[in-house]
């Protein structure tokens, strides 16, 4: 520990806000898993709404300087893409199996 009281204080400062961004980040990664697991499921609908919950979660986080702001903009692309394919792929499936079939 620090011997300056002012430094004291600011050591005091950096555990809470270490504590409040582990906080923020491990809500990202749970958000970003619960998306996963929609896209996975087939439940697209529900994949869309955690996504603006995550990319919310995410656009907080960069304006708080918890994560880089293209770092977040580049984890929702990469989200909204995965769900974008997700509802192309059962599309594409149907028609080469019964291509597959003829």
């Amino acid at each position: 520990m620090a011997n300056i009281k002012s430094s004291q204080k600011r050591a005091r400062q950096n555990i809470v806000r270490r504590n409040r961004n582990l906080g923020r980040r491990t809500a990202i990664k749970t958000a970003v898993k619960k998306v996963l697991t929609a896209i996975d499921s087939g439940d697209l609908e529900q994949a869309k709404t955690l996504l603006r919950d995550a990319e919310s979660q995410m656009a907080r986080a960069a304006g708080k300087r918890v994560m880089h702001q293209k770092t977040a903009q580049r984890k929702t692309s990469r989200l909204a893409k995965r769900i974008s394919a997700a509802s192309a792929q059962p599309k594409e499936k149907k028609e080469t199996k019964t291509a597959a079939k003829k």
